[in-house]
């Protein structure tokens, strides 16, 4: 579960879709490591994580936690990209429970991670039912924030989530 970082907002971030795109982005005068580096993984659309991503996370002030199937390799493979420290991962439970409609089937999960905590939650396939979910059970402020998978973060979704952060 969450550690004991006081009262400071997490901000779950997925992997696929808010940090690799699903459509090619413009060419970043910072190149992320050459896909023959270690930390590359052969993986090509590495080539579309962008370091300024990592950059405006950090300045969020927020506890940065991966909530991706990427799992531990999100340290070891997107971190370093990113110029992110290793940050704490979301263990998602091996369970053949299924959400209840509608549902995506990691917000049960993150909101039983946060244990009260105020939270961002930056993902792709966020949906309405999941917002009305953790508004019923979720004791504390939450914004989840569906991303455009195909543009990425944005300045205009920094700018959102410096909002609710100062509300």
């Amino acid at each position: 579960m969450g550690s004991g970082l006081g009262h400071r907002p997490l901000v779950f971030l997925d992997v696929d879709g808010p940090l690799i795109t699903f459509a090619a982005r413009p060419t970043s005068p910072e190149r992320p490591a050459p896909l023959d580096s270690p930390e590359g993984g052969g993986n090509p659309l590495l080539d579309r994580l962008r370091p300024e991503d990592g950059r405006m996370l950090l300045g969020l002030g927020c506890q940065l936690v991966w909530a991706t199937t990427w799992m531990a390799d999100a340290n070891t493979v997107i971190s370093p990209r990113l110029g992110l420290p290793r940050l704490p991962v979301v263990d998602w439970p091996d369970s053949d429970d299924e959400p209840p409609r509608g549902l995506h089937w990691k917000t049960r999960f993150l909101a039983q991670w946060a244990a009260g905590r105020p939270f961002v939650w930056l993902d792709d396939e966020i949906t309405d039912a999941d917002r009305a979910w953790i508004a019923a059970h979720h004791p504390e402020r939450a914004l989840l924030h569906r991303v455009d998978p195909y543009a990425g973060l944005t300045a205009a979704d920094f700018s959102l989530i410096h909002r609710w952060l100062a509300e």
